[in-house]
């Protein structure tokens, strides 16, 4: 029975550290346009349609630059990403403040994709979204645990001592406080991960509605044009939905012949937005505009997911709220990694 106890004993320490992994990195993450470091990012934000368009007129004389990030309040810097994987921060008049050829110069990247996917790739996004199922499991069955416990409840930020029975209580107390907290955060992360759990949260047929309304226009046989009219692309998207600001842009993937601008709306969580328009790659003409406000109710619901899971509504105090449920998982796992594996070896 000896490997059974050493394989249980891997497995909850290893879960416990892929789970301080996750929670101590979106604890920091809700707080990257505050702590990354790049000039010009607190300057006003700017939407009218000639600087736009000038600016993306500029930027896209690099035949590289694939997709584009546009300012917004607190972060008013232009992201790029090049098809090498490289990318760089302008000003929003397209020049260049700051430019990296790889994620790893740049830790409000690394630190991403490290929560998003653990390094791995789509390999390691699946990981993360089990991680959450886990995690909905392990605070269902906690908090059913501690109703029997519940007159020994004593709240203490750390454990008395690194004891195993002083940990568990600990353990079992400072979860039941912040369950509502890891609920949210498990439950809105592994749905985003995991789209059929969606039919589960949201409702019956809100995956295939929400695939449904990701589907972009039929692809159009056209090349990318070498003068494309960004001037007259912004102002169309901008008569289409005059209270919307421009906040991406995408060139043609896999050679569907269509760029796609995002917008946000003010009514909008989404910090780019929903409000989607399509168009031709070689003329500018508009191909399709898709409203968020008219997608069913589902989609809308579904729609709020990542801005509640990342702190982007609510201000400063909600995202506190989520530091908040971050650390805590953080703490949660490293106490868990101690007593599973080098609790056991000092004393075992």
């Amino acid at each position: 029975m000896r490997w059974i106890e050493l394989s249980h004993r891997w497995l909850g320490g290893l879960i416990g550290l892929l789970m301080a992994l996750i929670g101590i990195s979106g604890a920091v993450l809700v707080h990257r346009d505050a702590w990354t470091t790049v000039t010009r990012k607190l300057d006003a934000p700017i939407q009218e349609t000639e600087q736009v368009a000038e600016a993306l007129t500029k930027i896209m004389t690099d035949r590289t630059a694939r997709t584009i990030i546009l300012a917004s309040p607190g972060f008013a810097v232009h992201r790029i990403a090049y098809e090498n994987g490289g990318g760089a921060y302008t000003d929003q008049s397209g020049n260049v403040l700051v430019h990296w050829d790889s994620q790893w110069a740049r830790p409000e990247l690394w630190l991403s994709d490290l929560h998003r996917r653990l390094f791995s790739g789509e390999a390691g996004e699946i990981v993360i979204g089990i991680m959450g199922l886990v995690g909905i499991f392990f605070t269902v069955t906690g908090t059913i645990l501690w109703w029997r416990t519940r007159q020994t409840f004593n709240f203490r930020l750390l454990p008395k001592r690194l004891s195993r029975p002083a940990i568990v209580r600990h353990h079992r107390d400072i979860g039941i406080v912040t369950a509502p907290l890891l609920l949210l955060s498990f439950v809105t992360g592994s749905v985003m991960v995991f789209r059929p759990l969606s039919s589960i949260v949201l409702g019956p047929g809100a995956a295939a509605a929400i695939e449904v309304a990701a589907r972009a226009p039929h692809p159009l046989s056209v090349p990318m044009g070498r003068d494309v009219d960004w001037a007259g692309i912004v102002k169309a998207a901008h008569v289409r939905f005059p209270k919307a600001d421009v906040r991406g842009v995408s060139l043609p993937r896999k050679g569907n012949g269509l760029i796609t601008v995002r917008m946000k709306q003010p009514w909008e969580w989404l910090p780019n937005g929903r409000t989607t328009l399509w168009f031709a790659a070689d003329t500018g003409r508009l191909v399709a505009a898709q409203d968020p406000g008219h997608l069913p109710t589902q989609v809308q619901m579904y729609h709020l997911l990542y801005p509640m899971h990342a702190g982007k509504v609510g201000g400063v105090a909600y995202r506190l709220v989520m530091t908040m449920s971050g650390l805590a998982l953080g703490l949660l796992g490293t106490l868990a990694v101690w007593t599973f594996w080098f609790h056991h070896k000092r004393t075992g």
